[in-house]
């Protein structure tokens, strides 16, 4: 007997694989690893490509399954796939939920632990004990309400598992951020604020689309954390989410220019970091043989293109620099892949006078900035 279809779960999991092939195609290229526990929904993608009959077979769970990891393996990139509201609200008010709640329930805690290193450049650490955060917390902390909510309301005992592990999420990254500031890692915090900002403000806008109670404790305990003092934490909270609204927030948006040069989908390592610190991204593109002049020319007309969008934004223009002082031959050995009036149009713009800056000025300068910053939320400084 033929399995029924998956029906009310969004996008088929055959046109979701071809999605992410689309956006990542690195991942069915042997570019990564998929070795070990924690990137076995890596090697479910890649099994998935190699056995695509599979796709036909799958419950709930296990489509619920793929989304994660789908999700989990583009959210770095340039076009994330558009799974965010089945994972994080729809496939948990799916009308076969409670045959499969206990099991998706399990899988959200399970992805806390992912490794998402190859697939991501949008990083800040703690040198000090190798700790990693990225915007994939918040792609979990989004996921992981939804699924507490669902939980809840079913009176299911997995919701305190999932709250308990939201809880420490939350904990882990007020640590980071306090020990950032305690060793003055000014550039890691700046990071850092970017990063929690975007974490927290999944989670915040999460719990609006499910309505969560206003006095519910849990919501209480959890909400606006990057906005408003809470006295379950530390003021660090509040204090990084100002921090981000003064120095980063203009520069970490969807990059929506840098969609058109799709060579930059080619390679994990062409994935794009936290801005404004982009330089060292601008040099891998700039010294990658993988790419051609026509395509390096095209990169740079996508970040000259972004500026323009985004023109209080530094990032494009620090890649820039980034990529011109690795660039075999300088901007002369592209002058024949570029539009004929875009060297001119650079030198005459701001974007030239912010390429132009050093990268040594440039990390002095913001360092003094949050120096010399005094939150108005809190009182803190830096």
């Amino acid at each position: 007997m033929t399995k029924k279809p998956l029906e009310n779960i969004g996008i088929a999991p055959k046109l979701l694989l071809k999605d992410i092939e689309v956006t990542a195609p690195f991942l069915f290229k042997g570019e990564i690893s998929t070795d070990g526990p924690m990137r076995a929904y890596l090697a479910k993608l890649v099994q998935y490509k190699k056995n695509p009959s599979a796709l036909k077979t799958m419950d709930l769970s296990e489509y619920f399954h793929m989304c994660l990891a789908a999700h989990w393996s583009t959210a770095g990139t340039f076009v994330p796939t558009n799974v965010d509201n089945q994972i994080r609200e729809g496939l948990w008010k799916h009308p076969d939920i409670n045959k499969y709640i206990e099991r998706m329930g399990q899988l959200t805690i399970e992805s806390w632990s992912w490794d998402y290193s190859q697939v991501t450049n949008r990083k800040s650490y703690n040198p000090h004990n190798g700790q990693v955060m990225s915007t994939h917390e918040g792609t979990w902390l989004s996921v992981a309400i939804g699924g507490y909510i669902a939980l809840k309301r079913k009176n299911h005992p997995m919701a305190q598992d999932v709250a308990d592990v939201i809880l420490a999420e939350i904990e882990k990254e007020e640590k980071l951020l306090i020990e950032l500031r305690e060793r003055r890692d000014h550039i890691n915090f700046l990071r850092s604020s970017a990063l929690m900002a975007h974490n927290f403000g999944d989670l915040d806008r999460v719990i609006d689309q499910w309505m969560m109670e206003a006095d519910d404790l849990f919501r209480l305990r959890i909400y606006k954390l990057g906005h408003q003092l809470n006295a379950a934490y530390s003021p660090i909270l509040a204090y990084t989410g100002q921090v981000n609204k003064k120095f980063l927030s203009v520069e970490n948006h969807r990059h929506m220019s840098m969609r058109q040069a799709r060579c930059l989908r080619r390679s994990h390592r062409f994935l794009i970091p936290v801005g404004p610190f982009m330089e060292e991204w601008g040099r891998v593109l700039a010294g990658a043989a993988d790419l051609t002049g026509a395509e390096k020319a095209e990169i740079i007309a996508a970040l000259f293109e972004g500026f323009n969008r985004q023109n209080q934004a530094k990032g494009y223009a620090r890649a820039y620099h980034g990529f011109l002082t690795a660039l075999p031959g300088g901007l002369e050995s592209l002058v024949r892949e570029l539009p004929f009036d875009l060297p001119l149009e650079i030198k005459k713009s701001p974007f030239n006078k912010i390429a132009a800056m050093s990268e040594e000025e440039l990390l002095a300068d913001y360092r003094q900035q949050l120096e010399d910053f005094v939150c108005p939320l809190t009182g803190l400084k830096f």
